[in-house]
């Protein structure tokens, strides 16, 4: 059986905030949206360039509390080609931001930017 990895859902808690974070932050592309105002939500996707993978926002009208993320959850990855230079635009712009690491015996290669909803974005330097 051959698949095909589509989009991955995350649930937000301000559209707009989550929109600007991966708009400006990761220069994601909004591609489609859908309004179910009668059910009370509205999903989002974004891709990038190539547009062979998306993330989808999911956002239920007048959420209550945050969501909770899950233990299993870890985090997406994205690539770039200057990694320093994107690790300090996302400090400017005020996100939360880890230090450059490395797996062990290796040379720093990612950092981890954290979205408004709490979710990890890891930041790997491109091949």
């Amino acid at each position: 059986m051959k698949c095909k990895l589509l989009h991955t859902c995350i649930r937000v808690m301000d559209l707009e905030k989550s929109l600007k974070f991966y708009e400006e932050a990761l220069g994601l592309k909004e591609t489609r949206r859908k309004d179910f105002p009668e059910d009370e939500f509205t999903l989002v996707f974004l891709s990038d360039e190539s547009g062979q993978y998306e993330i989808e926002l999911t956002y239920n009208y007048n959420p209550e509390k945050p969501y909770e993320i899950g233990n299993g959850f870890s985090h997406i990855a994205v690539s770039v080609e200057d990694l320093e230079a994107s690790r300090e635009r996302h400090l400017e712009m005020g996100y939360e931001v880890t230090e450059l690491m490395g797996l062990p015996g290796e040379k720093p290669r990612y950092y981890f930017v954290t979205d408004p909803d709490g979710y990890d974005i890891e930041v790997l330097r491109a091949k």
